[in-house]
């Protein structure tokens, strides 16, 4: 199997820094102290596929520096080369070309490790090509609102086995264009963009975000599970407010503002909007009596990993697995894949200690257990 592989360095950049994307303010995300996500993420794929692959069967192709070499390199994985310049800093323009090159040597599959953005930009090159190719995303971004994605860079393993083994179904997979620019001001702007083909395996491929619907059942229910969690709260703790409209909600009835696509912090009555990584570390005092509310991702039933990167695995350990409450309406839970949650925080230790199960917060008063993968 000829297998094309493209890292795009910047992906997921603003994850942690609370910019909601990369798009157009990687100097902002640097300055704020931005690190690279993919080479990592890719570096840890091509290990694994390396280990499970003993029979050399697998052919790479892969970009020159950052956008592949370097990672291959890092795991001792042999790679082609393609011909082509990059830059210091890359661009969609060298993902393209990049794309142009493989199908031309005629690949199998398209692996590539960035977000909805990079998805993007390889089904604009491979329709300017007017090919058709399957594509796998490992996910890197800061939201993936795509279904072209595996779950982690180890279910992205699974699938290219299956795939070299003839026994992943091939389905056209949706790619979202997601307006950064409005994420950043918190209004939801993301729309379908087009279809890739994508092989497909149960439970490795994450699916695309199914927005909740605004019907009076769904409100009548999130303000249910709000006065449930709100009988609860301790008075002189302080919570971290993950993104979306069930933990909105809460703020509401607990008449302080709430970003819907951002992290906020609340203590004492009082709300820091739209906080990163650094703020909550700063600004957390007791870590005993911290607290993080957090509402999966509709369909996809992600908790953390996606338009949350700024709750960090350093935040997750010290507030600790017993003090995360969960939020969902009982649609939502209905419509999760695989009727399981599962996170992808980018640390094996910290996605290890909250798998199990978690008890979601359903209707007032009531609860479910769901098992987190």
């Amino acid at each position: 199997m000829r297998m094309g592989f493209i890292v795009n360095p910047i992906a997921g950049m603003g994850g942690k820094v609370g910019l909601k994307g990369t798009d157009s303010v990687l100097s902002e995300a640097i300055a704020r102290g931005a690190t690279p996500v993919s080479p990592q993420r890719a570096a840890d794929f091509l290990k694994e596929l390396k280990s499970a692959m003993k029979d050399n069967s697998l052919e790479i192709l892969s970009c020159p520096g950052i956008m592949g070499e370097e990672e291959a390199k890092s795991a001792n994985m042999a790679v082609q080369v393609l011909p082509i310049k990059i830059g210091r800093e890359t661009t969609a323009e060298d993902t393209k070309r990049a794309v142009k090159l493989l199908a031309e040597a005629k690949v199998d599959l398209i692996v590539f490790v960035g977000g909805d953005g990079t998805a993007k930009d390889i089904l604009d090159a491979l329709k300017a090509r007017g090919v058709e190719l399957p594509v796998l995303g490992i996910p890197s971004g800061v939201k993936m609102y795509g279904g072209v994605f595996a779950v982690n860079p180890s279910d992205a393993v699974e699938v290219v086995l299956a795939f070299a083994r003839k026994e992943a179904e091939i389905r056209e997979c949706e790619v979202m264009d997601a307006d950064e620019a409005a994420i950043r001001s918190d209004t939801f702007a993301v729309k379908l963009y087009g279809f890739m083909k994508c092989p497909f395996l149960p439970m490795r491929i994450q699916g695309s975000k199914q927005v909740s619907p605004e019907t009076v059942d769904e409100e009548e229910n999130q303000i249910a599970i709000a006065k449930s969690i709100i009988e609860e709260m301790q008075p002189n703790a302080t919570y971290i407010l993950g993104p979306g409209t069930t933990v909105k909600c809460i703020a509401e009835l607990l008449s302080v503002p709430k970003t819907v696509l951002g992290v906020d912090i609340y203590k004492n009555g009082k709300v820091i909007l739209d906080v990163d990584e650094k703020k909550i570390l700063e600004d957390v005092e007791d870590w005993q009596n911290t607290w993080i509310i957090l509402s999966p991702i509709g369909r996809q039933g992600i908790l953390l990993g996606r338009g949350n990167q700024q709750i960090s695995p350093q935040i997750i350990k010290r507030v600790g697995k017993q003090r995360i409450i969960v939020a969902a309406t009982k649609n939502k839970l209905r419509d999760i894949e695989g009727g399981v949650l599962r996170v992808d925080t980018g640390d094996m230790e910290t996605d290890k200690m909250l798998k199990g199960y978690v008890k979601v917060v359903t209707d007032y008063r009531e609860w479910r257990l769901m098992p987190v993968q």
